[in-house]
């Protein structure tokens, strides 16, 4: 189960969206919201994330459980900021991880405890606190350049690393939608496509925060359930909160509950539960446990 230590990763993730349909451009303008990134240099902002999923397996009359659960800091660090160009490095500072998988003894780590790292978790205690990726974005938050520095990538159903908004003003009751893919391994060791979508609606804005609902649809059709088992992860549902004056992600929420039938023979079965999420940490925090840029490049 060496495989669910690394999804904290990509607890970073991210949304890419489409612009806004017809229909969306007939409202009044007065009711529309423009949602852009503003982005200042030398900024930084942190993230907690934490990540828990249980796994249960059941194969030839045979159960077995696994459990993780992670909790991180992440941060973005903007470096230059130009005319609707923005870029910043993307970094996992900490992270405490708990593994147990069937009956095998629960294994732990907390990056900040001086302690080395078990082997299960080596490859993530390697990367902590050096830059994942630098990316560059625009207003809308659509990539314009990416530099990936090694590391463990995991979408979680959330496309892109950065929120990518809507080319125009949005409503409230308006949907959305973006494309996406999902790599899987077929029948003998055959690599497939799966194509989906990430469905959001803007569901309310106050106080200058607009709450976005998210929901990720399968749109190819999925009859083997050897492969649904490898797609579940990604078919993610939740809610963004994103801060419309000041410009950044204020909170993601979310949810997996998927079970997968005869994923390995005509008696076995698949549950998948899981919950992220992912705060901004205030302020005060940010300027007590920010390293400096220069120590980590």
């Amino acid at each position: 189960m060496q495989r669910f230590c690394f999804i904290f990763v990509s607890c970073v993730l991210a949304i890419s969206i489409a612009p806004a349909d017809d229909a969306n451009q007939a409202k009044p303008a007065s009711e529309r919201f423009e949602l852009r990134h503003q982005l200042s240099a030398e900024q930084v902002l942190r993230y907690e994330v934490t990540h828990v999923a249980k796994t249960k397996t059941r194969m030839k009359g045979n159960e077995e459980i696994a459990n993780v659960h992670t909790t991180s800091v992440r941060a973005w660090r903007v470096g230059d900021v130009m005319p609707n160009e923005m870029t910043f490095d993307h970094v996992v500072e900490t992270v405490k991880m708990t593994q147990q998988s069937g009956d095998a003894e629960e294994v732990r780590w907390d990056s900040q405890s001086g302690d080395d790292p078990p082997d299960v978790f080596s490859v993530v205690a390697s990367q902590i606190g050096s830059p994942l990726a630098t990316v560059t974005i625009d207003e809308k938050g659509g990539e314009m350049h990416r530099e990936d520095h090694g590391g463990t990538k995991a979408s979680l159903g959330m496309g892109q690393l950065a929120l990518t908004l809507p080319e125009s003003s949005v409503a409230i009751g308006d949907t959305w939608s973006v494309p996406s893919e999902v790599k899987v391994r077929g029948d003998n060791a055959e690599i497939k496509t799966i194509k989906t979508r990430q469905v959001y609606t803007l569901k309310k804005v106050k106080a200058g925060v607009a709450t976005i609902g998210i929901r990720t649809q399968p749109l190819t059709p999925i009859d083997d359930a050897s492969v649904k088992s490898q797609v579940v992860q990604q078919l993610s549902n939740g809610t963004i909160r994103f801060d419309v004056d000041n410009g950044y992600l204020l909170s993601k929420e979310l949810d997996w509950d998927e079970t997968v039938v005869g994923f390995q023979g005509a008696n076995s079965m698949m549950e998948y539960r899981a919950r992220m999420t992912e705060t901004l940490l205030p302020p005060s925090v940010l300027q007590a446990t920010s390293p400096s840029r220069s120590d980590k490049r």
